[in-house]
């Protein structure tokens, strides 16, 4: 879905600042910081992080928290669980589907934290 057209759905005024934004992280095949994203926008960090805060009240992007204690961003076009290597901090997304639920919740994000592929044959 085109950028403007998926801020507009969600009632957002289209800015430069934005369209900058969901178009790296829209871009990227994983989710990013605000470190791998910083040099590749024309804004500040208080610009980035209150329209980062704006996507995320407008359900637009989904953020966590990893193990560098970094926060890591991604457009929320399907929800899908992510890996975090406990020994090398990479990050993936998992597209093999996972069956999980339980009984009167909903489940929003689902984070596996272990040893990758790569980790695991050192």
């Amino acid at each position: 879905m085109k950028i403007e057209k998926l801020v507009k759905n969600k009632g957002l005024k289209l800015t430069n600042a934005r369209v900058e934004i969901l178009e790296k992280l829209s871009n990227a095949t994983k989710p990013l910081s605000y470190d791998e994203i910083k040099d590749d926008i024309s804004m500040d960090k208080a610009t980035f992080y209150r329209n980062i805060a704006k996507f995320e009240e407008k359900m637009l992007i989904n953020s966590f928290e990893s193990n560098d204690k970094k926060r890591y961003f991604e457009v929320n076009y399907l929800p899908h669980p992510h890996f975090i290597c406990s020994h090398c901090n990479k990050i993936e997304c998992i597209k093999e589907p996972l069956n999980f639920s339980l009984s009167g919740y909903t489940i929003e994000n689902i984070i596996l934290k272990g040893i990758c592929k790569k980790c695991n044959q050192m």
